[in-house]
């Protein structure tokens, strides 16, 4: 089985905030999230993928995961990336 460690972002205001998990069936929980039937945090927002990576096991999954969500550089860095791309995409329509 393949598991999966993404981070979603939303536009609150002026800023991007984001939110870290992990999932085996990635396309179905950024829906929940979406459906306000994921974490508590995330209810109420409409969020989109940023950045995901696959793992072999679950719990290579669980610790990259929390080393995501401990590493704001890098969490920073990929919401960072994910604006410079959503720049080049929406000016290029």
């Amino acid at each position: 089985m393949i598991f999966y460690v993404y981070l979603i972002v939303t536009k609150n205001k002026n800023r991007l905030i984001s939110y870290v998990g992990y999932t085996n069936n990635l396309k179905k929980r950024v829906k929940l999230h979406n459906d306000s039937k994921g974490a508590k945090f995330t209810k109420g927002r409409s969020w989109k993928l940023a950045y995901y990576q696959t793992y072999k096991t679950k719990s290579v999954a669980l610790k990259q995961e929390y080393k995501l969500k401990k590493d704001y550089n890098l969490r920073s860095r990929i919401k960072k990336k994910y604006l410079d791309n959503e720049n080049i995409s929406s000016s290029s329509l």
